[in-house]
């Protein structure tokens, strides 16, 4: 054995392979008496507190990293009648607080930091608080019963680098009238309250320094896993350090403790505190309960999609839950059982959605490679490939698997998505859990012979409502989960989401050729803009758009045709705006109302304002007068599109004989008449003033070459900006977008910040393909590089 162990670590090596260690994390009583080689390794777990054992380090170890004892000096001197600076009128608390480096003799103990009076919370059937003397040293925080040099210590706490202190809050302060400070050591915990705000701040920083001094806690997992990088070349001293040590291989018995360091205390689960999470430690023995239960589960996806939410949520657990896994993968004593295949399967649906950190990487590699050869051909060499291959992709991930997607991992198999694009039709296309919306999007241009187009194509979330661009290197597993969760959220028709794939940059709207499928996408993404209000017309025009959409959509008029609704058609905006026009109109004044004669001389008035006047009723009346406006608007407003799909159906008559075709480049020759075709609008608040005081709506007109200014509703540009004369343009706040054209500063307040900046740079990016095949584009061509370049939804395909 001497002779596979060299270095500076060949004794801690020997001590592994000599000294056989059991599971030292399970309540098994066959294995006491290895926990006393365990409490050899682990600095952490094998540390005693309180009267029980108390156990100090070393002058010398203490003085780690090059630091040496931490000193805190304090004083707090006031002054005499004689103007000398005095102690006497300290506080006790106070007083024992002050260290005088010229009186720290003999008596005094050397390592000592700091010491003093302070309050401790003890629990028992009430909470009451006990006055101690208090000793920080170098290792430990000790209280005694006095501060006689013979007072008995009533107890310790032994600091070690996984220790933590809570600093004193106003909150505590205001509740209780004390200053408290908290440090969470492995078994207890000290509540310490104080009077004085800056005492509380002394004792805080006192043992933070100490804290922080010390070496850091290396568990024995953490050491072995050293070990085996260190021979995974030597395959035989590896063998023999799984042999001799139980902790690394699969258990039947609960973990009593992480395998890997966390500090102490409640600091380390304030991620997601609302959750009902515990401290980091607690959380990491219940998810190793949790993979006990998984070989026994009937359904396991539950289990495991809790699992990972717990990893989303608590990113240090993630390491552990590799390395718990590791260890339940190997040496299972059933290998090849359904039950035990579990644990791959949720290591598998592990390596899909978090990467550990480096080394835990390294380690987990190697078991993968150990486990295909010690069993070829078998479902774990299956799975330990497809976890390997899954590692080279995956990226953290922004929600955790879906059910449909853990079933499909479990497996070992692709997912399959759909895909709508414009019209009635959609594809199914096979995707990892690693497929960005990018890939997804050069695989649907692919099949739909849309690779290539001059313009660029995209992904859209969308919903009966809404619609938002998804960005390129989102990960589309992400966006399936999230409309699962608002599916079980939302069960209505209305708020269901999909994944559509729609045109983005309208580079050339020109030369598409009128049977192709390019060419339905654009007739039908103009025709949802003139739905939406977006295509500024005239209402005759508007009319016949809609005309022609329903020759094209159904043919030839016949009242036995299923006829679409006038919102599918027309857009609302315009009726609306022909009803408040009307109502607003002056109605017949009715007759005047006799004047009610004054009361006589002497006759008070007992009600000067009518008798309803301040009443209920009156609050009742103004409702009921509203309610009978709304339903007036709603009845004015039901015969106006009564009117408006009469005249859009004697057009549709008029088309008898049209093709599709014929009626679709017709459709597209009266929008093209709007100078902005091919452009996206936004509506935005434009500030006039460079402060912000004055604003108006305006529509932010985003096309090809230009970025435009319109009224809403009104076809010609206020103002046109080519990105040849853009100098800069991005994000001023969270809702306020900035383009700096020459010497101009535009401020818009949009909440499409985001969309609009993408839109932008997928154009740059568009044009820097086009002209310079991804170089810098030309100032004179009308482009020139932006100062930020953010992620594009989508690249050019």
């Amino acid at each position: 054995m001497k002779n596979r162990r060299s270095g500076k670590s060949g004794q801690k090596k020997a001590l592994l392979l000599h000294a056989p260690l059991p599971h030292p994390e399970t309540l098994n009583d066959s294995d006491h008496k290895s926990r006393q080689g365990f409490s050899l390794l682990g600095r952490d777990y094998g540390e005693r507190e309180e009267e029980e054992s108390f156990e100090l380090h070393s002058k010398d170890e203490t003085k780690c990293n090059g630091r040496g004892p931490v000193e805190v000096t304090l004083s707090q001197p006031t002054r005499t009648a004689n103007g000398q600076c005095s102690h006497s009128e300290v506080p006790e608390e106070m007083r024992s607080l002050i260290i005088e480096k010229s009186k720290v003799g003999l008596e005094e103990d050397s390592e000592l930091v700091v010491k003093g009076w302070l309050y401790r919370e003890v629990r028992g059937g009430w909470i009451r608080q006990r006055r101690h003397w208090f000793i920080l040293t170098q290792d430990s925080l000790d209280y005694y019963t006095s501060q006689e040099k013979n007072a008995r210590r009533l107890g310790t706490l032994v600091l070690t680098s996984l220790c933590s202190v809570i600093w004193p809050d106003k909150q505590t302060y205001k509740e209780t009238g004390y200053w408290s400070i908290t440090v969470y050591g492995r078994k207890h915990c000290y509540r310490l309250y104080t009077k004085h705000f800056n005492e509380a701040v002394h004792w805080a920083c006192a043992i933070q320094k100490v804290i922080d001094s010390k070496a850091p806690v290396e568990t024995p997992t953490q050491l072995l896993i050293r070990d085996i990088e260190e021979n995974k070349f030597n395959l035989e001293v590896v063998e023999q350090i799984y042999q001799h040590n139980p902790i690394l291989k699969y258990t039947s018995h609960p973990l009593y403790a992480p395998l890997l360091p966390f500090p102490y205390g409640s600091l380390d689960h304030s991620y997601h505190g609302g959750k009902g999470y515990t401290t980091l430690r607690d959380e990491a023995v219940k998810v190793f309960n949790s993979l006990q239960q998984l070989e026994a589960a009937c359904d396991p996806v539950p289990l495991i999609q809790g699992v990972l939410q717990t990893c989303l949520d608590l990113p240090p657990l993630r390491d552990e839950v590799y390395c718990q896994l590791v260890k339940q993968t190997s040496g299972e004593p059933a290998p090849r059982a359904p039950a035990h295949l579990r644990c791959w399967q949720l290591l598998t649906c592990m390596s899909c959605t978090f990467l550990p950190a480096t080394h835990v990487l390294n380690y987990l590699r190697f078991h993968l490679k150990r486990v295909q050869s010690l069993c070829p051909d078998s479902e774990m060499d299956n799975y330990a490939s497809f976890i390997w291959e899954a590692l080279e992709k995956t990226r953290c991930r922004e929600r955790v698997p879906s059910w449909e997607e853990i079933q499909v991992l479990m497996g070992r198999q692709e997912m399959m998505c759909t895909v709508h694009h414009p019209g009635p039709g959609s594809c199914r296309l096979p995707i990892s859990s690693h497929t960005t919306a990018d890939e997804l999007v050069k695989k649907m241009s692919e099949q739909l012979g849309l690779q290539h187009s001059q313009n660029t194509f995209a992904l859209f979330e969308q919903s009966a409502h809404r619609e938002r661009p998804v960005g390129g290197s989102t990960i589309i597993a992400d966006i399936l989960t999230r409309f699962e969760n608002l599916s079980a959220k939302e069960p209505e028709p209305d708020a269901k989401w999909r994944l559509c794939f729609k045109l983005y940059c309208f580079l050339d709207t020109e030369s598409i050729p009128n049977d192709s499928l390019e060419y339905t996408f654009l007739f039908e993404q103009c025709h949802e803009m003139v739905v939406r209000g977006q295509v500024p017309a005239s209402e005759d025009d508007l009319q016949a758009l809609a005309a022609l959409r329903l020759q094209s959509l159904i043919g030839d008029f016949s009242t036995h045709s299923p006829c679409p609704s006038l919102d599918q058609l027309f857009p609302g905006h315009v009726l609306e705006a022909r009803v408040l026009l009307a109502l607003k109109n002056p109605q017949p004044t009715p007759p005047t109302p006799p004047t009610p004669q004054a009361p006589p001389n002497g006759c008070p008035q007992r009600f000067p304002n009518g008798l309803l006047a301040g009443a209920p009723w009156s609050h009742v009346a103004a409702h009921k007068q509203r309610a009978e406006r709304d339903l007036r608007a709603r009845s004015r407003l039901k015969e106006e599109g009564a009117l408006v799909m009469g005249a859009i159906v004697e057009r549709w008559k008029g088309l008898a004989g049209s093709g599709r075709q014929e009626s679709m480049a017709t459709y597209l020759a009266i929008a093209r008449r709007w100078p902005g075709f091919g452009c996206t609008l936004y509506e935005v608040d434009f500030y006039i003033s460079s402060t912000g005081s004055f604003s108006q709506k305006l529509w932010l007109g985003v096309a090809a070459k230009s970025v435009s200014l319109y009224r809403q509703g009104e076809p010609e540009a206020l103002e046109s900006f080519p990105y040849g004369q853009i100098c800069s343009y991005g994000a001023s706040d969270s809702n306020t977008f900035k383009i700096t054209a020459g010497d101009r500063h535009l401020l818009f307040e949009t909440s499409k910040l985001t969309e609009i900046m993408q839109l932008m740079n997928a154009y740059f990016s568009a044009a820097c393909q086009q002209q310079g095949h991804g170089g810098e584009p030309k100032r004179d061509e009308g482009f020139c590089p932006a100062p930020r370049v953010l992620e594009t939804p989508s690249q050019p395909v």
